[in-house]
């Protein structure tokens, strides 16, 4: 039984940093090839890209969007079953209702659906001079907490943006997170400045391990995503990078080393709440 324990104490995770072009039926069989790739390298979870299924831009969200269950997500059922792996399908453009959301599926290595996360922080920025983006131009906002459970360990499931936002992860470990994973797509802007200071930041200030899928780097698209997605362990190390090229990246993610960063400087209770709290105002639903 100790041996067991041990052994559900570590699983491998892969990350694919995919190329995402104009043409869907392309994006969905490279996804395809490449989580069974990942799993053939023994990995149980398997992460994708934002937006793995189409370019990222507000234009393209309306002509990409699809229904869940449809098409994209179909697939990604039958990948998680067929590889036995469970599978954080980046996201797609959703429409439901007349209404476009960002949307992040994930299925369980019998290929049922475990939990649809809407992107809950809508990215819109302005950096002068550099990057202007408005997802609300054509998307609405998720407003619900997307968790689900392994054999290995709880997950919280966030989408790029969403990684921002410090409440969100620490309302995922306080209910037993012990990995976060956040399919991303940082431009040339922010990504330099911000996407690894993130994910180690949320990393430590939780003590849980941070995953980020990204898609690859295109020059010629309309925007150009960084690339660099990481894996990064409880103590804030990176522990796994990919470049700006596609490709899968690897961790050897171990809860039991987690377990020990969290007695080694135990925050979690030698919080003041007396003093201070991060509470949630509201349950909301998909």
């Amino acid at each position: 039984m100790a041996t067991l324990a041990k052994a559900m104490s570590k699983f491998r995770l892969a990350v694919v940093q995919l190329h995402v072009s104009k043409v869907k039926a392309d994006n969905l069989s490279r996804a395809q090839k490449l989580v069974k790739e990942a799993a053939g390298q023994g990995a149980k979870m398997v992460v994708l890209p934002e937006c793995f299924n189409s370019p990222y831009g507000t234009n393209f969200f309306p002509e990409y969007a699809e229904k869940i269950p449809g098409e994209s997500t179909q697939l990604l059922s039958e990948t998680a079953k067929e590889n036995a792996v469970f599978l954080v399908g980046g996201s797609i453009p959703e429409e439901d209702g007349g209404k476009l959301y960002n949307t992040c599926t994930v299925f369980g290595p019998d290929g049922t659906l475990l939990l649809k996360h809407r992107k809950i922080h809508l990215f819109d920025i302005d950096v002068p001079g550099k990057i202007r983006f408005q997802e609300s131009e054509t998307l609405s906002p998720g407003s619900s907490f997307s968790m689900f459970d392994t054999p290995f360990c709880k997950v919280g499931v966030g989408i790029c943006y969403d990684m921002r936002f410090a409440e969100l992860a620490q309302i995922y470990t306080r209910r037993g997170c012990q990995l976060l994973v956040y399919p991303g797509a940082f431009n040339m802007t922010t990504g330099p400045a911000h996407w690894e200071l993130l994910q180690r930041g949320r990393a430590l200030d939780n003590q849980v391990y941070v995953a980020t899928a990204s898609p690859a780097r295109d020059e010629t698209s309309s925007y150009v995503a960084w690339g660099h997605s990481s894996v990064v362990n409880p103590w804030g190390e990176v522990i796994s990078k990919a470049g700006s090229e596609e490709t899968v990246v690897y961790a050897d993610i171990d809860l039991q080393y987690l377990s020990d960063v969290r007695q080694q400087i135990p925050i979690s209770s030698q919080r003041r709440g007396d003093l201070y709290s991060v509470s949630v105002v509201q349950e909301g639903s998909t």
